[in-house]
């Protein structure tokens, strides 16, 4: 049998109308503990929406379960039409859904630069290209240390590198998963202008966040959770 890899159904008059990310009734679990239960939203194509809550609400293990990073879960997920769910992660990632992880997990013993090509795919039709040089136009501090191993990066500096990886795939959707924690002002001042320029690159972000300044800054809506329910919007 053949492993066919799902593909993007072509564009089709109305499309631009059709949320680039649909979830419906969406349940996970790890072992024996139910985590999420039965969330529901969707992410219109160049939007940025942000999930809110405490530790422990949720948030992590929703981008977690979209990306096909829990082995227990339930529900409808179609990413532009194709339905996901199930799926393993990296042909998740191939359609185009990127993953920026809280832990960041650069490579340690890789520079800069092998740490980015890591991540390269080729273009998406409709969106412009991701490149080394562009990615060190947003994120100057990598740009003045091409050749430095993760090992000997920052939190923050990790963290820039994780999400500069992630866009040399050229995502169509950005999974963003705290990237304010624990990094300092100026960083967290940086993550927020390069959300923003991935919206207006035309990219969507679903995106993990506490810090509520950021959140008012970059997102579109905000959906609030509690023990892994929406609780508000």
């Amino acid at each position: 049998m053949t492993n066919r890899q799902p593909s993007a159904p072509p564009a089709r008059a109305g499309d631009a109308g059709r949320p680039l990310l649909q979830v419906r009734a969406l349940n996970a679990w790890y072992g024996d503990a139910h985590i999420l239960f039965d969330l529901g939203f969707e992410v219109a194509r160049g939007e940025v929406l942000a999930l809110t809550g405490r530790n422990g609400a949720g948030k992590s293990t929703t981008l977690k379960s979209l990306i096909g990073l829990v082995a227990r879960m339930r529900g409808d997920v179609a990413f532009d039409g194709v339905p996901i769910a199930g799926l393993p992660a990296h042909r998740i990632a191939r359609l185009g859904l990127g993953y920026v992880p809280e832990d960041r997990r650069v490579f340690s013993e890789l520079t800069v630069l092998e740490n980015l090509e890591t991540g390269r795919q080729p273009a998406r039709a409709g969106l412009p290209a991701w490149t080394v040089e562009r990615l060190f136009d947003m994120f100057p501090n990598l740009a003045a240390m091409p050749r430095r191993r993760g090992e000997h990066m920052s939190g923050g500096e990790q963290q820039m590198l994780s999400l500069a990886r992630t866009l040399m795939g050229n995502p169509r959707l950005v999974l963003l998963d705290e990237p304010s924690e624990g990094v300092a002002p100026l960083i967290v001042e940086q993550m927020a202008q390069a959300v923003s320029d991935m919206k207006r690159q035309g990219l969507s972000v679903l995106l993990s966040e506490q810090n509520e300044r950021f959140v008012a800054r970059v997102a579109d809506r905000a959906l609030r959770l509690e023990q892994g329910r929406i609780v508000a919007a």
